[in-house]
């Protein structure tokens, strides 16, 4: 098959971590033909799609993870799969590509499905699922965020379309922060802040499932470092092997059937506690962690995945 993979440069990716470098990876061993672009270099030509990109091997070399052929034009309705795999934020320029790449369904597969990454970004599919998730509250008011604090004690508060822990903060009953906080992010930002309960068990870990098609395949625990509320690894959260509970199983079992009829292939939730946080669907993590720690090809299961739906 003919695969593309909208992305974050290339010659950044940590060869050991990134996720889109093993799916890259997998599909070469697996006799795909690869092609890599940037979001910006996507464009919509008088009906076309296009973008300006390069042909790419694939090689665990630290620092080369890829030969690129010349720069070129293609026409993206001409290839079989293509990957949404740029990071956040979740803003204009991210969801006028969930847009262009719309225009490709009838001819393309794209993953996940950009319609539903862009009506369901990680922090609000998971108000679907009430019942799973500790108390949230998504506003930019400050005196509904403090009245849910005088109701909660300590709460996590975090940018709505944030990711990898940026400006994640923890303020536990006697904070006297929260109106600068505020005063800071709406000074920048049209964008509604979310307020959580703040979960303890989140000293033992922040545990990422990975679920292709709507299944659970395994899970690592994000241990924080010490003096850290964050457990994300792009802040120097520590990875550990960890099985999936009972509670975990209950979960995906829940949000499976949604994920899978909304055309979400690879997606990583996170589950603290007995609680579901959030369900990453624009570019989770994770997965060579998982591969290292079970010992088993989370790549392929994805790539079986896609296949399966191209027939």
């Amino acid at each position: 098959m003919k695969i593309a993979f909208q992305m974050d440069p290339i010659m950044g990716v940590d060869i050991n971590a990134d996720s889109s470098f093993r799916l890259a990876e997998e599909a070469q061993a697996r006799g795909h033909e690869l092609f890599y672009y940037g979001p910006d270099q996507l464009a919509y030509e008088e009906g076309r799609i296009t973008a300006r990109g390069h042909k790419m091997t694939m090689q665990r070399v630290a620092g080369i993870p890829a030969i690129l052929g010349p720069e070129e034009k293609v026409d993206l309705e001409d290839y079989d799969v293509i990957w949404l795999r740029q990071d956040p934020p979740f803003d204009m320029h991210y969801i006028t590509t969930t847009h262009l790449l719309d225009r490709l369904a009838e001819h393309t597969l794209v993953v996940n499905d950009p319609f539903w990454v862009r009506n369901y970004p990680e922090k609000l599919l998971v108000l679907n699922f009430p019942d799973l998730t500790p108390p949230t509250t998504v506003a930019r008011d400050l005196r509904t965020i403090r009245e849910f604090k005088d109701r909660h004690g300590d709460v996590i508060l975090k940018p709505l379309y944030g990711n990898g822990g940026a400006g994640v903060f923890k303020l536990d009953a006697n904070d006297r922060n929260l109106s600068s906080l505020h005063e800071l992010f709406t000074g920048f930002s049209r964008e509604p802040l979310i307020v959580q309960k703040y979960l303890p068990a989140v000293t033992a870990g922040d545990k990422r499932v990975i679920l292709v098609d709507g299944e659970p395949v395994g899970a690592i625990n994000r241990v924080p470092a010490a003096g850290e509320v964050r457990s994300n690894m792009h802040v120097g959260g520590r990875p550990e092997k960890v099985e999936l509970t009972a509670r975990d199983l209950e979960i995906c079992k829940a949000i499976g059937p949604t994920l899978r009829d909304k055309g979400q292939v690879f997606v990583g939730i996170d589950v603290i506690g007995d609680y579901l946080t959030e369900i990453n669907v624009t570019s989770p993590t994770g997965i060579q962690e998982l591969e290292r720690f079970d010992g088993i090809n989370v790549a392929e299961k994805i790539w079986q995945a896609i296949e399966a739906k191209l027939g």
